[in-house]
C-alpha cells in the first residue's frame, strides 16, 4: 500500500470540493490520513458487533435469565438482527445527507452515533439490577448501533472511491473492508484477551463491560481525523429525494445488488460471528479457543480482500464476484466438515477456507457497487443495496442458523444454508455488468 499512499501527512492540503466522482489519474494519491478517516469508522463500528456476537452466551445469561438456554440465544441474536434490520434506515437517513451534504458531513455524523451508543452498551444495567428494562435498553442501544452502520460502510466506500486514482480504485476503497475486517479481528483479540485473563464468573460479572468501554477510544480517533480532512465531493442539490431517484433510475441494479448482498452477508456471519459460539456449543471448545480460531481467520480475511480488490484493478470485478460465489456453493460442505471433526487444527483449516473464499468476492464488492450508481444518489443507492442485504442475510443469519439446529438436532445444518445461498449469488452475479476502468462520472 505504500504506492498508493501519498507521503503528505495531512489530506487537508488536498483542496476541498473536489467536483467529480474520480480522481483524475495525474491526480495526487490519497494521504494515509484521509485513507485512514475513511477506514477508522468501520473499525470501530465492526469491533463492537464483533464483541457482541463473541460475547453472546454472557450477554444470554445477563440479560435473559429466566428463559431456557436456546430461547436466551435467540433472544440475544434476535436483537443482533433487529439492529441490522435498522439499517435501510441508516442508508437512507445517512446516503440523504452524503448526497446532500457532503460525504463527510455523514461519515461524521454515523461516527458519532456508534461513539456513544458502544460506550453506554458498556454502562448498562443487567437483568439482575433492571429487570426487563434492561433488555428494553439494549435493544434500544443496538438499534442506534444498526442505524450508524447502516451510514457508516458504504458511504466511507464512496468518500475512498471517489478520491482514488482508477487504477488503484478497487484497492483503495477494499479499506472499508480492511477497516471491518480489522475491527472484527480486534474484536475477537481483545474477547480472546479479556476471556483469557479472567475467570468465567468475573468475566459474566464485570468484564463484559470492558470492550465495550474501550471503544470509545476508536470512535474519538476517527472523528478526529475525520474533522481535520478538507476532501470532499461537491454536494449536488436536487428537488428530489436521493431514495426516489436511485429507485426511479437505477432499482433494477439495487435488487440485484441487495441479492447478492443477502447472501454475503449470511455467509460472513455465519462464518466469523455464529461459528464462535457454534464451535462452543457443538465441538465444546474453549471460548478461549474459539475467539483464537476466529481472529487467524479474520487476519487472514483482512489481508485477503485487499490482495484480491488489488487483483480486480487488473482482471475485473466480475470474475472475482462470480467465481468466489461458485467456491461458496461448492467447498462449504467440506469446510463445515472439517469444523465439525472436533480437531483444533482442522477446525482452524475450515475457517481459513471461508476466510479465503470471503475474500475472493468480498474484495473487490465494494467497489463494483460504488461504480454502479451515478454521484448524485451514489451514497443512497450504494447504502440500500447493501444494507438491506446485509440487513436480511447478515443480521438474521445467527438466530436462523440456532433456530436449523435446534429443530433438525443436526450440528451441520447450516451448510445447507450457505450452500444454497451461494448458488443463487452466482446467478445472480453472472448478470453484473463489469465496471473496472469505468470513469465514476
Amino acid at each position: 500500500m505504500s504506492s498508493i499512499a501519498h507521503t503528505d501527512a495531512d489530506a487537508g492540503g488536498v483542496a476541498s470540493g473536489v467536483s467529480g466522482g474520480s480522481a483524475p489519474q495525474d491526480a495526487p494519491v490519497l494521504s494515509r490520513r484521509l485513507m485512514a478517516a475513511g477506514m477508522l469508522g468501520n473499525v470501530l463500528e465492526w469491533y463492537d458487533f464483533a464483541v457482541y456476537g463473541f460475547l453472546a452466551s454472557i450477554f444470554a445469561r445477563n440479560f435473559f435469565p429466566e428463559t431456557s438456554p436456546t430461547a436466551a440465544m435467540l433472544s440475544v441474536f434476535g436483537v443482533f438482527a433487529a439492529s441490522f434490520l435498522m439499517r435501510p434506515l441508516g442508508s437512507v437517513l445517512f446516503g440523504h445527507i452524503g448526497d446532500r451534504l457532503g460525504r463527510r458531513a455523514a461519515l461524521m455524523s454515523s461516527a458519532a452515533l456508534m461513539s456513544i451508543s458502544t460506550f453506554c452498551v458498556g454502562l448498562l444495567p443487567t437483568y439482575e439490577t433492571a429487570g426487563v428494562l434492561s433488555a428494553v435498553l439494549l435493544l434500544v442501544l443496538r438499534l442506534a448501533q444498526g442505524l450508524s452502520v447502516g451510514g457508516e460502510y458504504m458511504t466511507s466506500a464512496v468518500f475512498l472511491a471517489e478520491n482514488a486514482q482508477m487504477r488503484w480504485r478497487g484497492a483503495v476503497t477494499s479499506l472499508v473492508i480492511v477497516g471491518c475486517n480489522g475491527g472484527m479481528l480486534l474484536g475477537s483479540a481483545v474477547g480472546a484477551l479479556v476471556s483469557g485473563l479472567m475467570s468465567a464468573d468475573d468475566l459474566a460479572a464485570w468484564g463484559w463491560r470492558i470492550p465495550f468501554l474501550l471503544g470509545c477510544l476508536l470512535g474519538g480517533f476517527a472523528l478526529f481525523l475525520r474533522r481535520t480532512v478538507a476532501r470532499d465531493v461537491k454536494p449536488v442539490h436536487r428537488p428530489t429525494l436521493p431514495v426516489v431517484e436511485a429507485f426511479r433510475e437505477n432499482g433494477g441494479d439495487i435488487l440485484r445488488a441487495t441479492l447478492i448482498n443477502i447472501v454475503l452477508g449470511i455467509a460472513y456471519y455465519l462464518a466469523f460471528v455464529y461459528l464462535a459460539t457454534w464451535l462452543q456449543q457443538q465441538e465444546h471448545f474453549t471460548p478461549h479457543v474459539a475467539l483464537e480460531l476466529n481472529a487467524i481467520s479474520m487476519a487472514v480475511v483482512m489481508v485477503g480482500c485487499l490482495g484480491f480488490a488489488a487483483l480486480s484493478d487488473r482482471i475485473g470485478r466480475k470474475p472475482l464476484i462470480v467465481g468466489g460465489f461458485l467456491c461458496l456453493a461448492v467447498f462449504t460442505w467440506p469446510l463445515f466438515l472439517l469444523l465439525h471433526s472436533g480437531s483444533t487444527g482442522l477446525a482452524l483449516l475450515g475457517q481459513l477456507g471461508f476466510a479465503v473464499i470471503v475474500s475472493i468476492y468480498g474484495g473487490p464488492i465494494a467497489v463494483a457497487l460504488v461504480e454502479m450508481f451515478p454521484r448524485h444518489t451514489r451514497c443512497t443507492a450504494v447504502g440500500l443495496s447493501w444494507n438491506l442485504g446485509l440487513g436480511l442475510g447478515g443480521g438474521t443469519a445467527p438466530m436462523v442458523a440456532v433456530l436449523l439446529v435446534s429443530l433438525t438436532g443436526d450440528a451441520m445444518a447450516p451448510a445447507f444454508y450457505v450452500i444454497a445461498g451461494g448458488i443463487v449469488a452466482f446467478l445472480a452475479a453472472l448478470g453484473l455488468k463489469e465496471t473496472r476502468g469505468r470513469p465514476l462520472d
